[in-house]
Order: structure tokens, then C-alpha cells, then sequence
């Protein structure tokens, strides 16, 4: 029977370059995005072009409870969970609305419960599965300007460990996977001079790109099984 992999947040950067690369390993896929219709059906037609994996894409916020259960009701098996989607708020946190602060916890940190629950017992029905969190170095070190973000992938790199501990007896690893700075939509509020800044500290001397990351999931979704709870940082030796 083939494996199935759910990629949320796929219709650009790094879900997109993961759908690519899981679907090249032979899995069917599932891919998400919040509301661009168009990119994400460009996905899917890339997938299709390009590889024998069969592809199913849905508009799904999966910051929104009711959004994940519609989603997973159309799910007859899942392998593979790579919760990828997410949004930054990029000020200070004094200037920052009550609800801007919950929708980045609603899309970054809330939507790996919503997910997981409904995965876990698909999982667990045959007999594993893997769980992979998109997070970021900030959510270890903190980012001044970004302290929504940073504590939304925090909560996240905590969620993998303590889920992991919970699921290591039934086959289900979960691990993150913590990216530095790399080339996607989500810095384009950064002028050339402060990305050039950033890569002027960055020892690998160049930003990194979204089909690393995605070559790391590849590698981690295929790892040994005794392989998990683990935040594993992609970031060009930066921190």
C-alpha cells in the first residue's frame, strides 16, 4: 500500500519544496494552504508533472480547529505529518494587538495540536508514523522584534519533545526541524541591506535554500526509529 504525507502550508517555500521532495520518495500526497487557491494548485500540478505520487490539495487554515477535522475526515491513512505552516509579526511587542498575537500562535503553535490529534490515531492504526514540525532557530534563541514567533516556535520545539516521549512506544517518532535564515516569502519585509547584513553573519556566507529543508525531511521521514525528540537545526552554522 503506499504512504501518504500531509504537508500544510505547501503552496510556496519550504512546503512546497517538501510536497516536491516526499512525493519524488514515492508518497502520495495531501497539501494545504490557508487561502491561496492558485499557488497551491500549481503545486499540485508540479507534483503530478512530475512524479507518479498521486496529489490532493485543499484550502485549509489550519489554525482553525473545525478546518483541521473537515480535513482529516476526507484521510483514510497518513505515514507522514509535516506541519510546516506559519506566519511571522515582525515589531514591538508593545504595538502589538491582542489579535495579531493569537493568530501567530493560532497558525504556529495551536495548529501542530489540531493536527496531531487527528493524525495520531490514523498512526496508531497501522502500526506508526512520523511527525515532523517546521520550527526555527529563533524559537531557541529568541528574536528581538519577534517575540510572537519566537515564542510560538519555542512552544513548538517543547511540543515535539514532550509528544515524542508520548508516542516513542507506539512507532511515531516526532522531531523539528530548526531553519536559520532561508530564501522564502516570509522575509520579503526585510530590505537588501538587512538580509545582506544577515548573511554577513551567517558562516556558511549565504542564505540558505527551502529544498535543503526539504532534503532534511526527506532524510528524517526514512531515519532510524530510535531517532526522535529531537530539534535539529539547518541554519549554516549562523548560531
Amino acid at each position: 500500500m503506499r504512504k501518504t504525507a500531509l504537508i500544510t502550508g505547501a503552496s510556496r517555500g519550504i512546503g512546497r519544496a517538501t510536497a516536491l521532495e516526499l512525493a519524488a520518495m514515492g508518497y502520495d500526497t495531501v497539501i494545504t494552504c490557508s487561502h491561496s487557491e492558485k499557488e497551491l494548485a500549481t503545486v499540485k500540478e508540479e507534483i503530478e508533472r512530475k512524479t507518479s505520487s498521486s496529489c490532493t490539495a485543499s484550502i485549509c487554515d489550519v489554525g482553525n480547529p473545525d478546518d483541521v477535522d473537515r480535513l482529516f475526515s476526507l484521510l483514510g491513512r497518513l505515514d507522514v505529518l509535516v506541519n510546516n505552516a506559519g506566519i511571522s509579526y515582525v515589531g514591538l511587542l508593545s504595538q502589538m494587538s491582542v489579535e495579531s498575537w493569537q493568530q501567530v500562535l493560532n497558525v504556529n503553535l495551536s495548529s501542530c495540536f489540531y493536527t496531531a490529534r487527528r493524525a495520531v490515531p490514523l498512526m496508531l492504526s497501522q502500526g506508526g508514523g512520523r511527525i515532523l514540525n517546521i520550527s526555527s532557530v529563533w524559537g531557541k534563541a529568541g528574536a528581538s522584534m519577534e517575540v510572537a514567533y519566537s515564542a510560538s516556535k519555542g512552544g513548538m520545539n517543547a511540543f515535539t519533545k514532550a509528544l515524542a516521549k508520548e508516542l516513542a512506544p507506539s512507532n511515531i517518532q516526532v522531531n523539528a526541524v530548526a531553519c536559520g535564515v532561508i530564501d522564502t516569502a516570509m522575509n520579503e519585509c526585510f530590505s537588501p541591506e538587512d538580509m545582506a547584513a544577515l548573511r554577513e553573519d551567517i558562516p556558511a556566507d549565504r542564505i540558505g535554500q527551502p529544498a535543503e529543508v526539504a532534503r532534511l525531511v526527506g532524510q528524517l521521514v526514512t531515519a532510524p526509529s530510535y531517532l526522535t525528540g529531537q530539534i535539529i537545526t539547518i541554519d549554516g552554522g549562523w548560531c
